[in-house]
């Protein structure tokens, strides 16, 4: 008996052995979305610019960006400068001011420059928890007819754009 408790501690090593190396090369930040391949969630948003009210009918026809975005987060403030030269160079982005107060999020966009064609405020979250965001910023892909089809967590940047470029058509 004192044998067969001998090995359960090194058969549990093994098979936790087993399980770590079949991770290993995996995408870490890879988060799959429900989204993906459906119409953006229907909301009605709050425009951060004129206070006139959007819905999901009011979004562009064009294949565009949905990046979700706060003052508070260190991640968005990297990612600002590279979202204003895709601004520059033509690519729409819907901006989603997330969980976020409307006086610090007007004064960031005067400050840094704002490349979104239009700013939603999404204060209480839902529009974020309906498209399952998990934190900011995210950058959905959205298809001409309005449905998602990519979801990037984390950063844009000039590495990772080619890739998310290439659902844009």
């Amino acid at each position: 008996m004192r044998k067969l408790l001998f090995f359960i501690p090194l058969a549990v090593f093994l098979i936790l052995g087993v399980v770590l190396y079949l991770q290993l090369g995996k995408d870490t930040q890879y988060m799959p979305s429900v989204l993906v391949g459906k119409k953006v969630p229907a909301f009605t948003l709050v425009s951060l610019q004129d206070d006139q009210v959007y819905t999901h009918q009011d979004l562009p026809t064009a294949p565009y960006l949905i990046n979700f975005w706060g003052t508070w987060c260190p991640a968005c403030h990297v990612e600002h400068p590279f979202l204003m030269a895709l601004a520059d160079s033509g690519v729409t982005i819907i901006g989603i001011d997330y969980k976020d107060k409307k006086d610090l999020a007007e004064q960031w966009l005067e400050q840094k420059g704002n490349p979104y064609q239009i700013v939603l405020m999404d204060e209480m979250g839902r529009f974020g928890m309906d498209m399952g965001v998990t934190g900011a910023p995210e950058t959905f892909v959205v298809d001409g007819s309005g449905v998602v089809v990519y979801r990037h967590q984390g950063v844009v940047n000039a590495e990772n754009w080619p890739d998310i470029k290439g659902y844009m058509k």
